[in-house]
């Protein structure tokens, strides 16, 4: 993410996700709670992907 324009869409594309609580999305990084009962780690990531960004790293 480099701009504004990618922090919008990738907190839109995170934010129709069931589960999702998206706490912040800054140009380089987002920080997202997620129930893991209703969607993974990697289905975010892909979420991510589809869009055309990258996923460098999750904790």
């Amino acid at each position: 993410m480099s701009c504004g324009h990618c922090v919008a869409s990738i907190s839109r594309t995170l934010q129709r996700i069931t589960g999702v609580h998206v706490d912040e999305v800054r140009i380089g990084s987002a920080t997202v709670e997620f129930d893991e009962a209703q969607v993974s780690a990697t289905a975010l990531a892909k979420a991510v992907t589809d869009e055309g960004y990258a996923v460098v790293g999750m904790r």
